[in-house]
């Protein structure tokens, strides 16, 4: 059997491809696969001793499972974590670290570009368990500053944001919070940590949808929220309790996924520099958002943070929904599909899909215009993607 790997020295292509591996009796060259709810103990006493934690292994497979720990190693090696906790979907991260770090009377400042998913968990359902949160401007400290209580605990932030590609300023962001007494996360789904690394930056907790481009080809749900080994051990007990748990199978599929994540990113980001470039010169466009173009009001913040600009483009079309709707009805190649993160490129109508269910009054202050669509670049022949936009005028 190989010697473990000095993960300190390689470099991250490597790391996903060979973090996190541990062989069994049987020497297998891919990660296994452990298909099983609970694990068999040699005796009583280590029964006790498993169960107490007094003795590290495998128990009951809703907190501990070899496939998963696999997978939370190897990105905890990624983002450069010390511990890394990986939950059933992305949601459920958010709403474990909430909940695992958070209490009734605290308070959190939530940057309001944020998945409408995650505007609905913290502004409407959070509250119920008395855990209030303040929502702001992405881009504006001053907006943070000013939003912070004596009980707030938590800054969250996702940057690049959904649907606008609003770039945060992860380190000011990090000074902001730490001077309050609070932490902050920053949800990196966009980026990966192939694309940004919050946590060099300062932040002190990294949240992620595995689903999207952990996995990276739309196969299977999955979350995980990476930090401190103290931010990990408060999830971990809240996790063996809830059971918001990502399952092996789920787990083995992310993990074959990272081995490509560095170069699905880049290519992504360089096919999507090139699509919203062309965009800008179409005369149905009103305005693009992404970051890696001069134009884009955080674009220098984008490159000093990021790697690349990511693969997500936005852009208004000229006109409403109407005519939003009928470029989406006239696609052949793109799928017109609300997820993100796949080798397939995927276009939506943000307004009544990923941001339907919040108010018009948060979507308005939000940005997220009738006539706004979403593209999460893939991997297709860019002259095909064109067309495919552009089927609508003819």
């Amino acid at each position: 059997m190989n010697p473990p790997h000095d993960l300190e020295t390689l470099q991250l292509e490597t790391l996903a491809v060979r973090a996190g591996t541990h062989r069994s009796q049987f020497n297998e060259h891919s990660e296994g696969l452990y298909l099983t709810s609970s694990f068999v103990f040699d005796n009583a006493a280590q029964a006790a001793a498993r169960f107490s934690g007094a003795e590290p292994g495998n128990v009951y497979a809703r907190f501990t499972n070899p496939t998963v720990s696999a997978l939370q190693e190897r990105l905890a090696a990624l983002e450069g974590a010390e511990s890394c906790i990986a939950t059933a979907s992305g949601m459920s991260a958010i709403m474990a670290m909430v909940m695992a770090l958070l209490q009734s009377g605290d308070h959190i400042v939530c940057s309001r570009g944020v998945f409408g998913a995650t505007q609905q968990l913290l502004g409407t359902i959070m509250p119920r368990f008395g855990i209030r949160t303040t929502f702001v401007r992405t881009t504006d400290l001053n907006a943070y500053r000013a939003a912070i209580e004596p009980a707030t605990k938590l800054i969250f932030i996702e940057t690049p944001s959904n649907p606008l590609t609003e770039v945060a300023d992860i380190a000011a962001l990090a000074d902001i919070a730490h001077a309050a007494g609070a932490l902050l996360a920053v949800d990196n789904c966009f980026c990966s940590p192939a694309l940004q690394l919050p946590l060099q930056m300062g932040a002190d907790i990294v949240v992620h949808s595995a689903t999207k481009y952990l996995d990276g080809q739309g196969r299977v749900l999955g979350g995980a929220v990476l930090g401190s080994k103290a931010i990990g051990e408060e999830m971990l007990k809240f996790l063996r309790t809830a059971g918001p748990s990502l399952s092996p199978f789920n787990a083995w599929v992310i993990l074959k996924g990272l081995e490509t994540l560095r170069i699905r990113m880049q290519a992504q980001s360089a096919a999507a520099l090139e699509l919203a470039t062309w965009l800008e010169t179409r005369p149905w466009v009103e305005r693009v958002y992404y970051p890696g173009l001069a134009s884009h009001p955080q674009h220098a913040l984008a490159m000093r943070q990021q790697s690349a600009g990511g693969a997500i483009v936005s852009f208004e079309v000229k006109g409403g929904r109407e005519e939003a709707w009928r470029l989406v009805d006239a696609t052949r190649v793109l799928s017109i599909t609300a997820n993100l993160g796949d080798t397939k490129s995927t276009i939506t109508h943000p307004s009544t899909t990923t941001h339907g269910r919040i108010s018009d009054e948060a979507r308005a202050e939000a940005g997220i215009r009738e006539n706004l669509l979403r593209v999460a670049v893939g991997l297709e022949a860019q002259q095909d993607l064109r067309a495919d936009l552009e089927r609508w005028t003819y």
